[in-house]
């Protein structure tokens, strides 16, 4: 079978491994998995591969990492040949690229695209996974690996009255594909994270008027996007590998310009130095200006006075300036931003931000929105309201374990895993990225590789022993657990409400989710437990 619909679907099938999810993890972990001599097939929600990149295609959507970067570093073939066309790619060269390499390493033959994983069971007496979609598969399998991503699952809008809009309701992540029309409409933006920012300057051109419902200012820097240098991409191409090589050995898996010294180590006319050119050059480098600004909060301010201070200068009306403005948490405790004319966007004639945070939103009606203060006439809604991020996509499905014990149950106080990799009680379970890894926090793609040839080499080296069953071991994760939170209690993340830290999601605990202790860090950790043996895990 290939990935296309079929009336002709087998109701059971064996397989070494299951992959969940066809995005960068999932095309990536399918690959290897076939490299290491075992049989797969991986299933796929969507029409198309891509993953986040093929449902979130609203205008804006355009990567935060360059290029160069945010791309696969296991075939140098792949490297040399792909040419990029933007410093930050947009989302329908992203897409290209993850169509490419399908194509290119004959994957969509053990793909199954539109097609939801809706349970995985363990067998303990066979020590199998039994995993059922929703079109009718029953797949049992030695192996099941989560390639279901950190920002696959939308957060669904909880407004009063929402189903009763006369007009199309739109959210960034489930972008449709068919171009809409917003010419002359009267078009409301809910959000203004990181897809708000990206999608209101687009918008804005469009729109007849344009209401953007802010509850939280965010931070954002400019990206200072542009065509990819020939030359430079060129010159890139022949150094790759110690491009890559050096950029696996730092925290954010990333060749930002990492600054070693203190903020409050030099005078303000330094600093100002730095951050104007910082600035100047855009990115979210900026907030790698210098090393405690994650840390410090005497040292963090100044970062946060000067974006607010550039801010200031971008928008012409002070009220608007002010509302603009975060002041309820660090710079970078809440995901930066990177954008293209977003504050300038405020200047537009037809452009109004409402504030939501001092007039909630009180109901939507037929007609448009009610906040404590007024009432906004719309054509259409648009939801950028993010994702119930990390865990979103596990919590979906019903995954049971040991004694058929439910993983969000098990998680119902907070994600327990060791590594990020494996929950103790689930054997031959392994999650690609998740909680407790640094994921969100890095490259992500450079942090998927890793996992990817983590996970594959244990498998090898399971079968290489004739053993049938990998597991966290129950004390190696509550270690871990403790790891991630001791590290993340030094930061200044923990201070603030952000999707970070589940906040953003109704009912979802407050913990921290990705491991905040560096990608450098954590890989050398991973690779001296492998080495080792795989310390904390029970082969059997």
């Amino acid at each position: 079978m290939t990935e296309e619909k079929t009336s002709e679907r087998a109701a059971h099938l064996e397989r070494d491994v299951v992959v969940v999810g066809a995005g960068f993890a999932g095309l990536y972990m399918l690959h290897k998995v076939r490299q290491i001599g075992l049989s797969a097939i991986l299933f796929e929600a969507g029409p198309g591969v891509g993953g986040t990149w093929f449902w979130n295609r609203y205008p804006g959507a355009r990567c935060d990492v360059l290029s160069l970067e945010y791309s696969y570093s296991f075939s140098d073939e792949l490297q040399q040949e792909w040419n990029w066309t933007e410093k930050f790619a947009a989302q329908p060269e992203i897409l290209r690229y993850l169509n490419h390499v399908a194509d290119r390493f004959d994957l969509r033959r053990d793909i199954r695209l539109e097609t939801r994983v809706v349970s995985a069971h363990y067998d303990e007496d066979g020590a199998l996974w039994s995993v059922t979609t929703d079109r009718g598969d029953a797949v049992r399998a030695r192996y099941c690996i989560m390639a279901t991503g950190c920002l696959s699952e939308a957060q669904a809008p909880q407004v009063p009255g929402l189903e009763s809009f006369n007009g199309p309701v739109y959210h960034t992540g489930k972008w449709p594909d068919d171009p809409i029309d917003f010419a002359g409409k009267r078009v409301g933006v809910v959000g203004t994270g990181s897809s708000g920012i990206q999608i209101v300057p687009m918008l804005a051109q469009a729109a007849g008027r344009l209401y953007v419902f802010q509850r939280t200012p965010n931070f954002s820097i400019p990206a200072r996007n542009g065509p990819m240098d020939s030359e430079e991409q060129s010159n890139w191409k022949e150094v790759y590998d110690d491009k890559r090589r050096r950029a696996r050995d730092t925290s954010a898996g990333i060749l930002y310009d990492y600054n070693t010294t203190s903020a409050l180590g030099v005078s303000q006319e330094q600093r100002r130095r730095d951050y104007e050119a910082r600035w100047r050059k855009g990115g979210v480098n900026f907030v790698r200006t210098y090393a405690d600004l994650a840390l410090d909060k005497a040292a963090n301010d100044t970062a946060a006075d000067f974006v607010r201070e550039k801010i200031r200068e971008l928008v012409r009306d002070p009220r608007i300036a002010q509302k603009l403005s975060p002041f309820d948490h660090p710079i970078g405790a809440k995901r930066i931003c990177i954008d293209t004319n977003y504050f300038d966007t405020f200047n537009r004639d037809n452009v109004t931000l409402v504030d939501i945070r001092a007039a909630p939103i009180e109901a939507i009606t037929p007609q448009g929105v009610k906040t404590k203060d007024g009432f906004f006439e719309l054509d259409c809604l648009v939801f950028a309201t993010g994702f119930d991020a990390v865990t979103g996509a596990l919590n979906r499905i019903d995954i049971r374990g040991r004694s058929g014990r439910s993983l969000k149950e098990k998680w119902a106080a907070g994600p327990r895993s060791y590594l990020g990799l494996m929950s103790a009680g689930f054997p031959n379970l392994f999650t690609i990225t998740g909680p407790g890894s640094p994921s969100i926090l890095t490259n992500v793609v450079v942090s998927i590789e890793q996992h990817v040839e983590f996970i594959a080499a244990a498998i090898a080296d399971l079968a290489a022993k004739g053993l049938t069953e990998m597991e966290a071991e129950a004390a190696a994760e509550d270690a871990w657990v403790e790891h991630v939170a001791d590290v993340a209690n030094r930061t200044l993340l923990v201070t603030v409400n952000s999707w970070y830290m589940g906040a953003n999601t109704p009912g979802k605990p407050r913990v921290i989710l990705p491991y905040a202790g560096g990608f450098n860090v954590y890989r050398r950790q991973c690779d001296e437990i492998a080495a080792s043996g795989y310390v904390g895990f029970r082969m059997t």
